[in-house]
């Protein structure tokens, strides 16, 4: 394999090394204005380097293949001003068993596909003939090669397929964005369901609803549940909390988060987008418990954070990232999570993820999808809203955990979950 020359090439000189290369074939569908917009089918190659020279870590990657000598080369050349390697590369061990490859991804020609976009736009239309849509539908299959300098070596071959369709409906000067979609690495995915959601957000958005200004309870939609993830994300990376920039550094074993509140990194879910054998470092991948219960239990470490901090690798290299967050169900039906709320908003989707300061977990975003809550009914879309609060003080005011979780995108599983306060704002 050309791993196996990599590493054979680069421990002339260094003292470790890893190879990988990654390629693959991909279709993808996309229509816009209601219209085909286009068919494109491409090719693409990945080949990297890491080397450990010197106790410094050099890096370089290239799209050619065949440029073997040159990777190597100046993945050396770059140790000579890389930073200091706290790890070594890991020897081999097996990976779990997880299924990533559908042949049925393989089989599904273009012609489908279009006609798969075309189902959607037809569906959505039906409803409503002056909503304006886009949709896409993709599909790809990839093979990895990696190796290091400690004997790991391996394989892996691995699918994708993804659907979607977003309209846009415009009365004078009201805008309305409402959509719906999911990709995993499995071929079973019911566009026609994809279609059903995306009408079901805009029914539920006929009317527009009022909404006061001041502090209320707010219901997460599993999207919007992503508002809370960005600061957990970034509280829980290992690279953070060494750096002391985490809120929850030194918190391993306290209580931050509401009993019933339970996530979990799990990288070994069948066909999930970031599910696989094994990390980008060659280390076997593992589900890793974040919360417990409200309990802080672990931090997320790749190879170089975890030497650095004295500690394990939970198999979340580079750059200690999540894979799939899965949060634990609650007992609550999302329909009476409505019916206890007097006045109160549904969060759908946002504008400005990011903004404020998500480190401190922090948020302040405009409302792009949301619902008003009048005596338990939903009664309109809100518009012109803002939410603001801070994700660790609402994960310890939870009011209800949905009792079924649903895929938001193809990295977060998630029931829909109720904050008892958050500061709405309106114009």
């Amino acid at each position: 394999m050309i791993v196996n020359r990599l590493i054979e090439k680069a421990m002339r000189k260094a003292q470790g090394a890893q190879a990988s290369l990654e390629q693959s074939e991909s279709t993808d569908v996309s229509f816009e204005n209601d219209k085909l917009k286009s068919v494109k089918s491409s090719q693409s190659t990945r080949m990297g380097v890491k080397v450990i020279l010197d106790g410094k870590i050099g890096l370089s990657h290239t799209t050619d293949s065949d440029d073997v000598d040159g990777v190597v080369a100046r993945a050396l050349e770059a140790a000579e001003f890389g930073s200091p390697a706290h790890f070594r590369f890991p020897g081999p061990q097996d990976g779990p068993d997880v299924k990533v490859f559908d042949d049925a991804v393989l089989s599904v020609t273009k012609e489908k596909m279009v006609r798969i976009g075309e189902e959607m736009i037809g569906l959505v239309k039906e409803y409503k003939s002056d909503i304006l849509l886009s949709a896409g539908v993709d599909k790809s299959a990839g093979r990895s090669q990696f190796a290091n300098s400690a004997g790991t070596e391996y394989t892996t071959e691995a699918t994708a397929f993804g659907v979607w369709v977003n309209g846009q409906l415009i009365r004078g000067t009201d805008i309305l964005w409402a959509g719906h979609g999911f990709g995993w690495k499995k071929r079973e995915i019911d566009h026609v369901e994809i279609a059903e959601n995306a009408i079901e957000l805009f029914k539920m958005a006929e009317n527009i609803a009022p909404i006061r200004s001041g502090i209320m309870p707010v219901i997460f939609a599993p999207q919007g549940v992503n508002v809370l993830l960005l600061a957990l994300t970034l509280g829980f990376n290992g690279k953070n909390v060494f750096l002391g920039s985490s809120p929850i550094a030194g918190k391993l074993g306290e209580k931050i988060a509401d009993e019933r509140f339970s996530i979990t990194d799990n990288p070994l879910l069948d066909y999930a987008i970031a599910s696989g054998k094994y990390d980008g470092e060659g280390v076997p991948h593992c589900t890793t418990p974040l919360i417990e219960q409200g309990v802080a239990k672990n931090f997320l470490y790749d190879l170089d954070t975890a030497g650095r901090s004295g500690t394990k690798t939970t198999g979340n290299g580079v750059d200690c990232h999540p894979t799939t967050l899965v949060i634990k169900e609650g007992d609550t039906p999302y329909e009476e999570m409505v019916k206890n709320i007097r006045e109160g908003l549904i969060v759908h989707d946002v504008l400005g993820l990011g903004q404020g300061n998500p480190i401190s977990g922090e948020f302040s975003v405009n409302v792009l999808l949301g619902y008003k809550i009048e005596n338990g009914e939903v009664v309109g879309r809100v518009k012109d809203v803002m939410l603001a609060g801070n994700t660790y003080e609402a994960i310890k005011n939870i009011s209800a955990i949905g009792d079924k979780a649903e895929w938001a995108g193809g990295s977060l599983l998630t029931p829909p979950i109720g904050i008892a306060k958050l500061s709405v704002v309106t114009k």
